[in-house]
Order: structure tokens, then sequence, then C-alpha cells
């Protein structure tokens, strides 16, 4: 069953075009990877659908319900959650403090609590009353899943996570997405790590200059035509 779904979505920022028509879809339960080189939209797509851009009603569908002219709050209500490149964490704030701010706007039942993301990154109940800001760059992102999943969301936009983390931090916050689809969570990952998004995705949309240039399940999509779709050039 398709539970997200853009039709020729198109953005802009002022005159600039940054996206053009861009056909998603994301099934219930899916791990979907964008993948692109800087400048290729995926950015700009993520905002689209979470209502930071504002399009045009059915350029964005949830269960078939035009979205696209939502403002982001809205969209929070309706159960699409977004972990932004650079985390954007309240420095004011700790750790569970920053963690129980994912739950306004849409503070539904659900599997996710304090209890069950403090069991997903045990390390964020260890520094639970600590400044956010003051953790490690893997911590913080482990704060910017968590704070998402506190809306028991039913997308989670996943922009960058891996973004100036070294390996060894990655592979742990990755290895923290089985149990967030077990959760009954799709998710939508952005990622420049070729690698890391053929790993845990299902199907793979690759962008370049605001269109997409491959889509595929990643099995399916050789690495002469990942790399065309992505560079523009054939390897």
């Amino acid at each position: 069953m398709t539970l997200l779904q853009t039709r020729d979505l198109k953005a802009f920022y002022g005159d600039f075009q940054a996206l053009f028509g861009i056909d998603l879809a994301l099934a219930a339960g899916e791990t979907v990877a964008i993948i692109g080189a800087n400048g290729a939209g995926k950015t700009t797509l993520l905002r689209s659908v979470s209502g930071i851009i504002a399009n045009a009603p059915e350029a964005v569908t949830l269960e078939g319900r035009p979205i696209g002219a939502l403002a982001a709050p809205e969209v929070v209500a309706l159960g699409i959650a977004m972990v932004p490149e650079g985390r954007k964490l309240f420095a004011s704030l700790s750790v569970e403090e920053n963690l129980l701010i994912g739950r306004y706007g849409r503070d539904v039942a659900g599997p996710w609590t304090l209890d069950s993301v403090y069991g997903l990154f045990p390390v964020l109940k260890e520094r639970r009353n600590v400044p956010a800001t003051a953790l490690s760059g893997g911590q913080q992102q482990m704060v910017a899943i968590g704070r998402a999943l506190m809306s028991n969301p039913r997308v989670l936009l996943c922009d960058e996570i891996s973004l100036g983390l070294a390996p060894v931090v990655i592979r742990d916050i990755y290895a923290a997405f089985p149990r967030i689809r077990e959760s009954g969570a799709a998710i939508v990952i952005v990622e420049q790590d070729i690698g890391q998004a053929l790993r845990v995705a299902e199907r793979v949309y690759c962008m370049m200059e605001g269109r997409v240039t491959l889509s595929g399940r990643p099995g399916e999509l050789s690495r002469e035509a990942i790399h065309a779709a992505y560079f523009g050039v054939h390897a």
C-alpha cells in the first residue's frame, strides 16, 4: 500500500526552481533512500514533504490525502516527522527536554516513549540531564532521531544523518533502524554515502539538479548506472 507519494512535485526558492517534477512513492513500512551530490535537491524534497516549503495540494499525498499545501505543524500532526540536517537541537535544553519537544503537536499513543527511546539509545538515558549540545556529534544525532520518534511518526524523514560523523558512529546509529522499522514507521533517508544507502534501503532514488535520474531496488542497479545518475557522466 502506498503511504506517501509525490506527483510532479516542483519546488521554488523565490524565482529559483529547485525541483522539477519529482515522482516518488513510499509504501507502509518501507525504507527508501535518496542519494545525490550536494545541490541535487534532496533536502528540498524533504522540506517539501514536511511542509516547510509549500506546494500544490496534490503534489504530496498521504494515503491519498492531498497535503502539499499544509504547513509543517499540520504535517507533523498527520504523522510525518523529520530529523533535519545539522540536528537543530535546542542548546538551552537538556537531552530529555529536547526529546520531550518531539511530542509537541502530535502527542499520540504508540511504541515510542522516553523509555523506549532510551532503550534504543541507552547513552541518552545516562546523559538525560546534560545540555543536548554538550554531547558528541553522534550522541546529538541520536537525540535528533529520538525527538522525531517521540511523535510516533508514520513516516520518518532523515536528512544526512551520517554527515560529519565517524564511520563507527554511523554504524551505531544505523544499527537502530531495524527497530525503528519494526515499530511500523516507514523511512526516507537522504544520504550522500551511496554504499550506506544501498545497505539500508529497499528502494533507491538518485537525484541530480532537481530531477530523479534513476530509481530501483539496490540489487537491480549497477554501479555504472548509479555513477552515471549521480554525477551525470559515465564511469
